[in-house]
């Protein structure tokens, strides 16, 4: 069995970071080991939560792992609350990812704004960061931050995508995807760039009516899964999508929707995606 370790915070409720990621790494068979890198009382779109940070334990962790000779077969990072976390995790990559997947998801912002706490120069670091990544999975506020590229939230034609997965990849990094691409009113997905091979690709779906928190960690996760799996990135950014429209029709369906997260529980039950 394959194990991989996942650096990203700990969101008690809210179904988010951590808690969306271990249930569906070990779901798909693969052994989740975890860092977390914050504690939360919820996410951030509830109020008046808490917030512990535990930047002072990556590295003692990480030394006795070091010493137990413990090792990784694949790195996932999501959500960093500081520049410090960002240096802690290239150091990681140093002494435990030599040849393994690294796949970063640079959860910072959306909607062309970056999160409450991150300014331009967090986006800069965490491009430091994408550059010593494989594979990353930004979405389109995201990767316009990480390379001062104005950011259009409807519009765009595909030149415009090409242009800024290109840029992305002239960071350093193998491979990435933006999410929550669309060209129509009605179809949202995911496109993304090879540069080994020159190739693009774009999958997408029905959007949908409403948007939740938590599906980006749900995509990151699942495209995640599936690549340690064997999957090529086209079909595992492929599962990933639909994974996270099931997740959505799941809640919306649902006879009491919440509004903090999607219902990715029922999805993985229900076995389709193993």
């Amino acid at each position: 069995m394959k194990r991989i370790l996942s650096v990203q915070d700990i969101s008690c409720v809210g179904k988010c970071s951590l808690t969306v990621a271990l249930p569906i790494i070990s779901a798909f068979g693969i052994e989740a080991g975890i860092l977390p890198t914050a504690t939360l009382s919820t996410h951030t779109a509830f109020k008046n939560f808490t917030f512990r940070d535990l930047t002072d334990d990556i590295e003692p962790i990480c030394n006795h792992w070091l010493e137990q000779q413990i090792e990784f077969d694949a790195i996932y990072t999501g959500y960093l609350g500081s520049k410090r976390q960002i240096d802690l995790v290239l150091d990681i990559f140093k002494n435990f990812g030599e040849g393994k997947l690294k796949f970063v998801d640079p959860a910072m912002g959306d909607n062309g704004k970056l999160y409450v706490g991150f300014d331009v120069e967090f986006a800069h670091e965490m491009a430091k960061l994408c550059a010593a990544a494989d594979i990353i999975v930004p979405n389109l506020t995201e990767a316009c931050f990480m390379l001062d590229k104005p950011y259009i939230s409807n519009g765009y034609d595909e030149e415009y995508i090409k242009d800024i997965l290109i840029s992305l990849t002239k960071l350093g990094c193998k491979k990435a995807v933006l999410t929550g691409v669309g060209f129509e009113d009605d179809k949202l997905g995911c496109y993304g760039y090879d540069s080994e091979s020159g190739e693009f690709f774009y999958d997408y779906n029905e959007k949908k009516p409403q948007s939740f928190h938590g599906t980006g960690d749900i995509f990151a996760s699942v495209c995640f899964s599936s690549l340690v799996n064997g999957k090529t990135l086209p079909e595992a950014s492929a599962i990933a999508a639909d994974f996270v429209c099931d997740s959505i029709d799941a809640t919306i369906n649902d006879e009491k929707p919440i509004w903090y997260g999607v219902h990715f529980e029922k999805v993985l039950a229900s076995g389709k995606y193993l």
